[in-house]
């Protein structure tokens, strides 16, 4: 029997939308240096992907200049992550941020089940990069399943994976949004609602520091956090975070997140095609089906 109160297992993160005021130089960073394709541009809207068969939407920017960059300790945005479906690809999208953006590199990390690396792209939003490693290789222990932060030499990942054809150019092939991070201003209460309204399953828990919750067993599909933002209260519109997308397998399951947000008194926006919510810091998510939105 199916568990309506959950997400469905083939749940899949969708575009994130940024809100950007330069957007020729944040679509040359994405496009260029990332090495994401240019799906549409109209007007004050830019959406970048992989042009392949599905066209999938990875980041959508939307010109608003007149808006003011968050402050540090707010909620919002923690970072994007960007997952490819090799290590060449991926070693190839880093060098060329590494070259093309120099003095944008955060950090790198082997997290057990992946292997990322972290930027700020020109607008001060956290990029993360990273390969997974095949699922038979992750390790669960009641229900949690094991992520560290081992130090990953970018140097020596490169010099491993990095060929000719990708130091010329990022190399084709799957980019998609593998999770986002947020940041919030509590964790019982992003618990409350990612898991217990939402329908995702928690995957690991740092008790009133991070959570991270996925659907069908996945490390994460979204985290939060407060280490810079506890405390914070609802958002007022900034650069930087628009929108996430959430993408449910059918119209079954967008039929049972919406029963799901009534029952718990989650105001919501439901047209029978997408559910449109914000998070209780008015993060905006929307949920829709896959070619339906």
């Amino acid at each position: 029997m199916t568990d309506t109160s959950r997400f469905a297992a083939d749940t899949a993160m969708g575009a994130v939308t940024l809100n950007v005021a330069d957007l020729d130089a944040m679509t040359r960073y994405y496009r260029d240096a990332i090495g994401l394709d240019v799906l549409d541009a109209s007007g004050p809207r830019v959406v970048l992907g992989r042009a392949d068969a599905a066209n999938r939407p990875v980041v959508i920017l939307v010109h608003t200049p007149e808006l003011r960059h968050a402050g540090p300790r707010e909620a919002g945005l923690f970072h994007t992550a960007i997952v490819f479906d090799t290590k060449a690809a991926l070693a190839a999208a880093v060098y060329s941020v590494a070259q093309k953006h120099p003095g944008t590199f955060t950090g790198s990390s082997d997290h057990y089940v992946s292997n990322a690396f972290y930027f700020d792209d020109p607008e001060g939003n956290g990029v993360e990069l990273y390969w997974d490693r095949d699922r038979s290789e992750w390790s669960w222990v009641h229900g949690t399943i094991e992520m560290g932060t081992v130090y990953l030499d970018p140097n020596r990942f490169l010099a491993e994976n990095l060929s000719e054809e990708g130091m010329a150019s990022p190399l084709p092939g799957d980019a998609r949004v593998g999770h986002i991070h947020l940041s919030v201003g509590d964790i019982a209460q992003a618990r409350a609602f990612y898991v217990d309204r939402l329908g995702f399953d928690e995957t690991i828990a740092i008790p009133g520091q991070a959570l991270f919750v996925s659907a069908g067993g996945y490390h994460h599909h979204m985290a939060m956090n407060v280490w810079n933002s506890r405390g914070a209260g609802r958002r007022q519109p900034t650069l930087g975070l628009g929108r996430v997308d959430i993408e449910v397998p059918d119209a079954d399951s967008l039929g049972e997140l919406g029963e799901r947000l009534a029952h718990f008194g989650v105001e919501s926006r439901d047209d029978g095609r997408t559910v449109e919510l914000d998070d209780p810091w008015a993060n905006r998510i929307l949920v829709t089906v896959p070619g339906r939105g």
